[in-house]
């Protein structure tokens, strides 16, 4: 039987029908020592020269169709509104804050800087225009792109390095290239494509490793060991820097690990507690040391690049601020008497400071307006007065706000009584039993800023100091104010609450700063502030001085993780094209995400491949819970060398499904189908190693003595899964498509794509625009909405001319630019009253699109429904900012009154949202500090 076996392989060598690889007599034989029974040497190393042959045509494949038309669409498209935006920001060394690692979007960054990107375009909205400011977004699209390509080279690798033959590795391969998801998300500028690639490299290291590794103590601790052992915490350096879901991958080599440790520790023979430790160490070196010293090593160059201040500090502490360009502060005096001029920043919510500005609120007492704001301004500034006026050296009381001003400092004690003073309205901070104009709730109180120069106040402007001693650094500050070092409490002396803050944002009269108001047992964290920046007159320049602690590369590092963390937990907004994991691997929906131009790309997965790798798993599950039954009734499958290797092989790559994909279920923030992903890839795997054992390696079915059979089945399953592709590829590429071919191949109705989207015929095409200039219409977000271009100053306006709306085929025949000035009130300013205005204001742009439809004989028609299409919501998530609008806004709404009722702006951002559904949006999870 034996001679009979080695002549079969030795046939198979040269017959060219199978080619798996030769099992020698001797591993038939139950080894004694930890050597794998059954296991072959599988180095892709000495592969033989066809299939890197074979390789490289597939590699061209998978280029022609991940590359094909990729600049197509010439807009923004989905999740390119963030990872675009944060290459501008990179460029550029603005600081922000993203939930995911940065070694892709530093690639990115990389390749747009040298197409000769240089930062200036925002990808603020889907739908947004590339061509005309020359964007070089093929270039950024490029490296995702070629990151997909490298998949499949790679799962070849894998399936070999698993011991399939060369046919089998070669439909992975063609599985992968015709993937209709994983070809959508390589296509754009998106963050998956390179975390599918390290994946995809971990797999393929371990694999390589645990062949090694199972070929017993002649191979440990040898050189190609070593080398798949580090290259494999490489890779998961790589993927948990792309996104954390790397931290499943390490979950996935982390278990097979223990695994192995286990099965070391059962070999007495060969193994001792000296070389059991060895491998112990070498193993944690390389896939604990490597990782985290990768891993850091991307964000130590994150920090580098991001030096100046952004959107996103709002997110980080004041100590890490401090270490950005401009943010940092000078040495400012330690100590806090009454009539100290101070700045005071919120502790809980990304420290923004209490500000007031000559706004009033809408409602309630209707008196000057208290927010939280980010930015450093002078209208954060306070003055501490005492509740009473001191007394000078003739014993009279001495007026005005700045009586202490030429006083021996009188320090702020624990539980003084003390009034704020606002220094550039006048007015002192304020709180009464009037409902604040957001949060109207019973425990909540109204603060204001309330009075005029030279009034004397009333006692609801009194507040008491109540220091935090476990908060404090050092003695002095636990028993008196302390600039940076006490954290303290203002507790309001007539109502007993507490000045407080949180994250709810105030409505546009308020510019969209942070609420703060006095709230009765509100939580500690949200109560508590400290002093920033600090003078008086009567402290000189040998005054003991402080400064924010530099909490150095470590300390940033610690605390980015944190608010990374945080603020992933924090994404359980709903959104549009979410899904829940129990529908991923039956395909039930996708994403839209880009609509333009009777176009569209939807995020779907290729049937086919999707439904049969699911099978697959199942059919290994089913497999297992039998083979656990009967091993537990005493019989002896395990025996069984094919069984034994059957169970082992394709567990590993269900394992590594089953990580990739149940830890979502725990998770209870916004999820979408792309996150199943890397899932797939280790379904496609399973399912190919199935085939494999179905047809080259279990004996009494009758496909391994017909290899026929079996090629035949790749070459048929592969014609489906080509069939089902280019069914579904106009989704994938954003192709012209027919509304009848749309409607044939929608499955089901959760497929919520919309086919009327589509021309009804393929020539209608031929005659509209491949691109959308200013003023034609579209189903995306591609223009700002009409309630962001209410601003004041420059408007860039362009009237177009098409035909009527009638035809089917709309035309433009001209366009128009022209610039108008408008005040703040929408009222036209001639050229005159623009030169008076000169440097006496700001004036903000809005760009605007005019439409006219006129009839075949060039008259206007009435309908002014032409260009209603264009104007399509703005996404909210994009812009969500923690406290405050950008820096500039408040000045810009400086003199416009407050008109707005939070009734109204309920109601404003509920017809918002209803504009919205089924339009294409950014995943939240791509959310930065602001836009």
């Amino acid at each position: 039987m034996a001679a009979k076996s080695s002549s079969r392989a030795k046939k198979n060598e040269t017959g060219n029908f199978q080619d798996a690889p030769h099992v020698p007599k001797s591993s038939y034989r139950k080894p004694t020592d930890y050597t794998s029974h059954g296991v072959t040497d599988n180095d892709i190393f000495l592969l033989p020269g066809s299939d890197y042959q074979l390789i490289g045509m597939l590699t061209a494949i998978a280029m022609a169709v991940r590359l094909f038309r990729i600049y197509q669409p010439s807009s923004v498209v989905f999740d390119e509104v963030h990872f675009g935006g944060f290459a501008s920001k990179y460029i550029k060394g603005r600081f922000f804050m993203d939930v995911h690692p940065p070694l892709a979007k530093l690639l990115i960054t990389l390749a747009g800087w040298l197409a000769g990107f240089n930062g200036d375009f925002d990808f603020k909205d889907i739908g947004k225009d590339y061509l005309e400011p020359a964007v070089p977004y093929v270039a950024m699209r490029l490296l995702p792109a070629l990151m997909g390509v490298m998949t499949v080279p790679t799962m070849f690798l894998t399936l070999r390095a698993a011991g399939c033959r060369t046919m089998t590795a070669a439909m992975g391969a063609v599985l992968i290239i015709f993937e209709n998801g994983l070809i959508t998300q390589s296509r754009l500028i998106l963050l998956d494509s390179p975390l599918i690639v390290f994946t995809a490299f971990t797999a393929l290291a371990w694999t390589c490793f645990t062949n090694q590794h199972e070929q017993g103590p002649s191979r440990a601790f040898d050189p190609s060991w070593w080398f798949w052992l580090a290259a494999t915490g490489f890779g998961l350096g790589a993927t948990v820097s792309v996104k954390w879901v790397g931290l499943f991958t390490i979950a996935w080599v982390g278990s097979l690990t223990i695994l192995q440790m286990w099965v070391l520790l059962g070999d007495t023979l060969t193994v001792t507690p000296r070389l059991w430790f060895k491998h112990l160490f070498a193993r944690a070196f390389c896939l604990i040391g490597v990782p985290v010293a990768f891993y850091m090593a991307l964000f130590a160059i994150h920090f580098v690049c991001l030096v100046n201040p952004g959107d996103g500090d709002g997110f980080m502490s004041s100590e890490f601020q401090a270490t950005l360009n401009t943010k940092s502060m000078h040495d400012v005096p330690v100590d806090v008497a009454f009539g100290s001029r101070v700045s005071i920043r919120h502790h809980n919510t990304q420290g923004g400071y209490l500000h007031s500005h000559n706004h009033m609120y809408p409602t309630g007492s209707k008196q000057q307006q208290i927010t939280l704001y980010p930015h450093k301004d002078e209208n954060n500034v306070w003055l501490l007065e005492n509740q009473t006026q001191p007394e000078g050296p003739d014993g009279q009381s001495i007026s005005g706000s700045k009586a202490w001003d030429t006083l021996s400092p009188t320090m702020i004690q624990d539980g003084a009584v003390l009034r704020l003073y606002h220094i550039t309205t006048d007015r002192r901070l304020h709180s009464h039993d009037v409902r604040p104009p957001v949060t109207e709730a019973e425990w909540q109180n109204e603060i204001s800023a309330y009075g005029y120069e030279g009034f004397e106040g009333d006692a609801n402007d009194l507040f008491r100091v109540e220091i935090i001693k476990s908060m404090c650094d050092g003695l002095e500050a636990k028993t008196r104010l302390r600039t940076i070092q006490t954290k303290f409490k203002l507790v309001h002396i007539m109502t007993g609450c507490s000045l407080f803050s949180h994250k709810v944002k105030l409505p546009d009269w308020a510019f969209e700063q942070q609420e703060v108001t006095c709230a009765k047992q509100g939580t500690l964290p949200n109560s508590i502030w400290y002093i920033e920046q600090n003078e008086h007159p009567m402290l000189g320049a040998d005054a003991e001085k402080v400064n924010y602690r530099n909490p150095g590369f470590l300390g940033k590092f610690w605390e980015l993780q944190k608010v990374m963390w945080t603020t992933n937990a924090g994404l359980v907004e709903s959104h549009a094209w979410d899904s829940r994991p129990p529908s991923w691997p039956i395909l039930k929906r996708g994403i839209n995400f880009w609509g333009k131009d009777h176009r569209q790309i939807y995020l779907i997965g290729n049937p086919v491949i999707w439904w049969s790798s699911t099978l697959a798993v199942a059919i290994y599950i089913a497999f297992k819970g039998v083979s656990v039954l009967r091993w537990q009734r005493g019989y002896k499958d395990y025996d069984n060398v094919s069984f034994k290797r059957f169970d082992y092989e394709i567990g590993t790559s269900v394992l590594g499904w089953f990580f990739h994909y149940f830890p979502f279920f725990l998770m209870a923030r916004q999820l979408f189908l792309h996150h199943y992903l890397p899932a797939l890839y280790f379904a496609i795997m399973a399912l190919c190693q199935v085939y494999d054992f179905a047809t080259n390696r279990i004996s009494g079915i009758g496909l391994k003595e017909r290899p026929t059979v079996g090629l035949g089945g790749i070459v048929a399953f592969l014609a489906l899964s080509i069939v089902a592709f280019t069914m579904y590829a106009p989704l994938a590429y954003g192709n012209p498509w027919t509304q009848e071919s749309c409607k044939r191949v929608k499955l089901f109705d959760t497929w919520d794509w919309d086919c009327n989207t589509f021309y009804t015929e393929l020539s209608q095409y031929s005659i509209s625009p491949s691109s959308a200039p200013i003023g034609e219409k579209t189903t995306a977000p591609a223009t700002p909405s009409p309630a962001d271009m209410k601003v004041e100053g420059k408007i860039l306006s362009s009237d177009v001319a098409v035909t009527s709306q009638a035809s089917a085929a709309e035309s433009i025949l001209s366009r128009e630019e022209k610039i108008e000035y408008r005040d703040q009130d929408g009222n036209l300013l001639n050229e005159e009253q623009v030169k008076a205005l000169e440097g006496k204001v700001s004036f903000s742009t809005r760009y605007e699109t005019r439409t006219r439809v006129v009839d075949a004989q060039g008259r206007e028609l009435a309908d002014g429904s032409a260009g209603a299409e264009g104007f399509a919501p703005p996404h909210p998530d994009a812009d969500r900012e923690p406290e405050t609008a950008s820096e500039g806004s408040e000045l810009a709404g400086k003199n416009s009154p407050a008109t707005a009722s939070p009734e109204e702006d309920l109601l404003k951002e509920k017809s918002v949202e209803e504009a919205r559904v089924g339009m294409p949006r950014p995943a939240s999870e791509g959310h930065e500090a602001t836009k």
